[in-house]
């Protein structure tokens, strides 16, 4: 592992533009556990039932249930360790951009300046009639005992900023975390499963646009045989040693 980081620091080093890709995984040790995993939301919630865009207009109490469960999670959680390693990187000028598929907000919190969710945030949601959009704390009072919260203008509901199944992305995130893809030279791919598209296309823009990838994972993906150099390993730990490293490199 530690030639591994090596050679990702040397990489680091001589690239001019980088961009994180993240998933679930670097959330995980925040204390935000991985839907899809064992244990985790969709083994409890079916996605059909409770998240989808459809049984969203059709039913929202039940999201708003899922959600008693889910807001506190995110509300309560900190950036770790690889947050504030990307965030880190980013000072340095060797961390452009983070393309997310959280919706944690907890890259912003770190320190990034430059963050695309590509699945949205719970932070902010907008009302389904009049398109007013409203503030977490406000839709937190809104919902408390239970309620589905209502737009104080019409008396819409308000749904969450978060990009539900069956429901297409904001499309100019997308286009420019494309552009991001096939223009960086350098994709860190950090705690990410690449199982939902289209973020799991990313990387292979940038494999077609001859970027270097680097895949930071406890567990294997998919498109593991595209990246240039794969470091196994929480990425709490294994970020801040790469950053270490790239600090010992350069001088910084």
């Amino acid at each position: 592992m530690s030639d591994e980081i090596e050679r990702v620091a040397r990489i680091l080093d001589a690239a001019g533009k980088v961009v994180a890709l993240t998933g679930a995984g670097i959330s995980v040790e925040s204390g935000i556990p991985d839907f899809r995993s064992p244990g985790g939301l969709w083994t409890r919630y079916d996605p059909s039932v409770y998240a989808t865009f459809e049984s969203f207009v059709n039913d929202p109490s039940r999201f708003w249930e899922m959600a008693e469960e889910l807001n506190p999670l995110l509300e309560n959680a900190e950036p770790n360790p690889a947050h504030c390693a990307l965030a880190e990187l980013e000072q340095l000028g060797k961390c452009d951009a983070v393309i997310t598929q959280n919706i944690d907000h907890l890259h912003q919190r770190a320190g990034n300046t430059d963050v695309l969710e590509l699945h949205g945030t719970y932070r902010t949601g907008t009302c389904l009639t009049c398109y007013t959009r409203h503030e977490f704390e406000e839709i937190k009072e809104l919902a408390s005992d239970g309620r589905i919260p209502h737009c104080k203008s019409c008396g819409g509901v308000i749904k969450p900023d978060v990009v539900l199944f069956g429901e297409p992305l904001n499309a100019p995130v997308l286009h420019r975390a494309i552009e991001l893809a096939t223009a960086c030279d350098v994709m860190l791919v950090v705690g990410a499963g690449l199982e939902v598209f289209p973020a799991a296309s990313l990387p292979t823009y940038a494999h077609r646009s001859h970027t270097e990838l680097v895949f930071v994972n406890i567990a294997e993906t998919a498109f593991d045989d595209i990246a240039d150099v794969r470091l196994t390993g929480k990425a709490g730990e294994v970020l801040p040693r790469l950053v270490e490293a790239y600090r010992a490199l350069s001088g910084n």
